[in-house]
């Protein structure tokens, strides 16, 4: 019995713009975000859907609730969803982190799987918590068309596990625009195997409303990735 679960990151919010690290952090849209969030609603607009899950994050509610509004669907929310505690770094800009914490930092950057937030998660611990509540919603509504609303890193944090990869893959895994769709069909009753279909779509949103794709530090990033990819991608 197959399970499709989709996986939406929020729309733009005030830390995407600004650069500020916002993890539990409770930002809000942008302007520009309430437009993405109105683009991907429109999106699910002729797809099956049967649930709508969201973190309790005001930024992931409010992207889930143009969802919702299409489908005409009540939303569930829960804190499990929300993205990674960032300790120490909450609020602080990007452009200063690695000054003041460069051990963090470079693992962040060059070992994700190895990353730990000071005074907050880490990154496997939040690979850990975005699976069991992507599994609990899971084992709830077997057979169904899942929609679930969370966060860049949780995103990325939860893909390893969906490609068949140890963590250590998650260097391989790239970061998700905002409103990106990633299409995950679960193939069995017991949560183990699976087919991604698709990761990080965002044909839904005109090129110039792409908030990552059009940042400075993309371009470069997508280069840093591109051996682990070829090490660590499987398909």
């Amino acid at each position: 019995m197959k399970t499709r679960i989709y996986l939406v990151r929020h729309a733009e919010a005030e830390g995407n713009v600004n650069r500020v690290f916002h993890g539990s952090t409770n930002g809000q849209l942008t302007e520009q975000g309430h437009k993405q969030a109105e683009y991907v609603g429109e999106r699910f607009k002729d797809i099956p859907v049967d649930y709508i899950y969201t973190s309790n994050l005001d930024r992931t509610y409010s992207t889930a609730s143009y969802i919702a509004e299409v489908k005409e669907l009540p939303l569930f929310e829960t804190e499990e969803l929300q993205e990674i505690d960032g300790g120490e770094w909450e609020g602080k800009l990007w452009t200063e982190l690695e000054a003041i914490y460069p051990e963090a930092y470079y693992k962040w950057e060059n070992e994700p799987h190895l990353a730990k937030m000071p005074e907050g998660e880490s990154m496997e611990e939040l690979q850990q918590r975005i699976l069991q509540a992507i599994f609990e919603i899971y084992d709830r509504f077997k057979g169904k068309e899942l929609v679930i609303v969370t966060h860049g890193t949780a995103i990325r944090a939860a893909m390893p596990f969906f490609y068949g990869m140890t963590f250590e893959g998650i260097k391989a895994v790239s970061w998700c625009d905002n409103t990106a769709v990633t299409t995950i069909d679960v193939l069995d009753d017991e949560f183990k195997k699976f087919d991604v279909i698709e990761y990080g779509s965002v044909s839904h949103l005109p090129k110039e409303m792409r908030t990552v794709e059009n940042q400075k530090w993309w371009p470069d990033f997508l280069k840093k990735i591109e051996a682990d990819r070829a090490k660590y991608m499987k398909k």
